[in-house]
């Protein structure tokens, strides 16, 4: 059972006790992602967080690793689209570290100029080794095509241009505006005393004064009325297909169908924050595709996010095909899905793998508190918690119609990666009329 609680400065507390091993995670999420971020500071709450794991007055440089592993623990921070969060996964004795090291750096985070820019060459350098990736310049084609309003439009990793320009002092403000208590959610689980442990959080976070009103820079997308295509030209002798669709944000009504839907065309969800991903050899993209030897790959799905955003499907085309083939031959199952929606196996298969997904990400209790802390987020904790009876109670009529209503070709952004053979030329991959 979760035990929340909302302190008087705002933070929200959510406590679970996990009893079959002496180990226990703290996660310190703050409502700030790069859906907040304005167009000149794109990846600043990347950077930000590669921030505060260069020291305090408290824990000086190197000192937070020196003490979480001298423990037997680890640490570690993601970025994503929502949230920036930090961990702590450590032996239970030993969690209140965990504790102390995130109330320290919720308030005395230093950005040192000389770490800012040490910082800046890292994260440049990997912004460079991300353009790299074939699977990185379509995505971010294709979700700038895809959002022409909203922040998501944006790669975590910001716009090259921003990461050269942006100083300290935005930094500091952008740090300044959203790392407060009232902008924050802290999750423990594993073998605490949920009495004591929140006392202690009370104790370390409660005298923390609230921060200043969170910036409210979010737009809503407008609905797309049309099919959008975009060719990305880069190295490399492989096709990539990608198609992203717009779908509801996650606390709607039809994510659920939506996640048995992805699961009869591409294969169950990957729940855990590591590992545990299932196979989809049986699904219907990987056969028409992989198996028909159009594609060597197939992948599918969406984030869980705060916002609408996109379900993302995607094909490595096979040599001696060309994109064209692959496109047209999953826009036939996904006309089938949409017409005839999936049979009662494969609801079944789909539900059934789904649910074994989430077992595998409610074993540990890392896995755990990443999951309650997200859902705190964007739906409240209880969504992860009813996430199996959610998904049980979606029916074959639902899947059908969730198919029909998104998976229109009106509501798509097709993205073409064409390997750039003869240096200026579209390569014979993508001679070919797209349809519309």
């Amino acid at each position: 059972m979760t035990e929340r609680t909302v302190l008087d400065n705002g933070m929200t507390i959510l406590i679970k006790e996990m009893h079959h091993a002496p180990l226990a995670s703290f996660w310190m999420w703050y409502r700030v992602g790069s859906g907040d971020e304005r167009s000149g500071a794109t990846g600043i709450s990347h950077w930000v967080e590669h921030m505060l794991f260069q020291g305090t007055p408290q824990f000086p440089k190197g000192e937070m690793d020196r003490l979480v592993s001298r423990c037997g623990g680890m640490l570690n921070a993601v970025t994503s689209l929502d949230f920036t969060a930090y961990y702590e996964a450590l032996p239970s004795n030993e969690i209140d570290l965990g504790f102390r090291i995130e109330a320290d750096r919720m308030l005395n985070a230093s950005l040192d100029p000389q770490d800012v820019e040490s910082e800046r060459t890292v994260i440049i350098s990997e912004r460079q080794g991300a353009e790299n990736s074939p699977h990185f310049l379509l995505d971010e084609e294709v979700k700038a095509a895809a959002f022409r309003i909203h922040a998501y439009r944006q790669d975590t990793i910001g716009a090259m241009c921003d990461l050269q320009a942006m100083t300290r002092d935005d930094l500091w403000a952008h740090y300044r505006a959203y790392y407060a208590p009232d902008n924050a959610i802290a999750v423990l689980v594993g073998d605490v005393d949920a009495q004591h442990a929140l006392d202690r959080l009370g104790e370390l976070f409660g005298p923390i004064p609230l921060g200043p009103p969170i910036p409210l820079t979010r737009r809503p997308e407008p609905e797309q009325r049309g099919e959008r295509r975009i060719v990305r030209q880069g190295e490399g002798d492989v096709a990539y297909l990608q198609v992203d669709y717009h779908i509801p944000e996650a606390a709607a009504p039809d994510f659920f169908p939506l996640l048995v839907m992805d699961a009869a065309l591409t294969g169950p969800p990957r729940m855990a924050s590591s590992g545990g991903a299932g196979t989809n050899r049986s699904s219907r993209l990987y056969k028409a595709l992989v198996e028909a030897e159009l594609a060597t790959s197939v992948h599918g799905g969406s984030l869980v996010t705060r916002d609408p955003y996109v379900y993302e499907l995607g094909a490595t085309v096979r040599a001696g095909h060309t994109l064209g083939e692959v496109e047209d031959a999953l826009s036939e199952v996904l006309d089938g899905i949409a017409g005839d929606s999936i049979t009662e196996a494969e609801l079944i298969k789909a539900i059934k793998q789904s649910k074994a997904q989430f077992a595998y990400a409610a074993e540990r209790a890392t896995n755990q508190a990443y999951w309650l802390g997200l859902a705190e987020m964007i739906a409240g904790y209880t969504w992860f918690e009813t996430f199996i009876d959610r998904l049980s109670a979606v029916t074959i009529e639902d899947v059908g119609r969730v198919a029909r209503t998104y998976l229109r070709a009106s509501n798509r952004t097709v993205g073409w990666y064409v390997p750039d053979v003869n240096g200026d030329s579209p390569g014979a991959a993508a001679r070919r009329e797209p349809h519309g």
